[in-house]
């Protein structure tokens, strides 16, 4: 699986103050992520982060997209959980990305809430596409189209899109150029019962964006208005 290994970070702003965000963390003591593989859902975790892990391990997702745990952030919150996950046709990954929970008991003023998810997503684009002027407003769009797709309500977006080009001169001048899109944001989901969000339907809603960018048709039928990405021209081998 490619892991995204661009940098998470959730101060104020959202993903894109991960200098703030330190020293935030520092400010607020020296607590660290829960350890082990993909942070902890354990019995020394609060009931309703128990909970909320255990819902991310027990969600089912569309076959196309491969996720496993990973090592999470120590410094943005007392508590967290973190995914990763590739879009896969064959040996070829048509995107990636990272998802993170945050759960901090005592409540964080610039999430509104107890938990908070945060991510990042990227995958490679046709760089006719990249040069869309409208390509990053679609792309935030679908989102938050994705979270209201499943009726889930959330707090605090934030977030950015970036895309980037590559061009390659010399000894890699055989190379054809390559774009990339990145989209980092964060939101803070409604709690449920027990202080409990669904996350389950947060990572439906985060694997639907994955599929999307990724150019996958919907699951299901869906809004004949949707746009998705064309399949690109090199996905990356595996």
């Amino acid at each position: 699986m490619a892991a995204a290994q661009g940098r998470l970070s959730d101060g104020a702003g959202g993903m894109d103050d991960a200098k703030g965000t330190e020293e935030e963390a520092r400010h607020k003591g020296s607590h660290h992520g829960s350890g082990g593989s993909g942070g902890s859902g354990g019995s020394t975790a609060p009931p309703a982060f128990a909970a909320a892990v255990e819902a991310l391990r027990a969600a089912r997702l569309r076959p196309q997209i491969e996720v496993e745990a990973t090592r999470a952030p120590q410094r943005l919150a007392p508590h967290a959980y973190a995914l990763e996950a590739a879009v896969v046709d064959g040996d070829e990954d048509l995107a990636d990305g990272r998802l993170v929970l945050l759960h901090d008991p005592a409540g964080h003023d610039a999430w509104h809430g107890t938990f908070r998810l945060v991510t990042l997503v990227r995958a490679e684009l046709e760089p006719e596409m990249a040069a869309d002027p409208l390509l990053p407003d679609v792309c935030w769009s679908w989102l938050t189209g994705a979270l209201q797709a499943r009726g889930l309500t959330y707090g605090e977006p934030s977030g950015t899109v970036t895309r980037a080009s590559s061009h390659y001169f010399g000894g890699l001048s055989a190379r054809p150029s390559a774009s990339q899109i990145e989209i980092r944001a964060s939101w803070t989901p409604r709690e449920g019962l027990g202080g409990v969000p669904d996350t389950a339907a947060h990572l439906a809603s985060w694997c639907d964006l994955l599929a999307q960018v990724a150019g996958l048709p919907p699951a299901a039928p869906g809004d004949a208005s949707v746009v998705t990405l064309p399949q690109r021209r090199g996905p990356q081998s595996r």
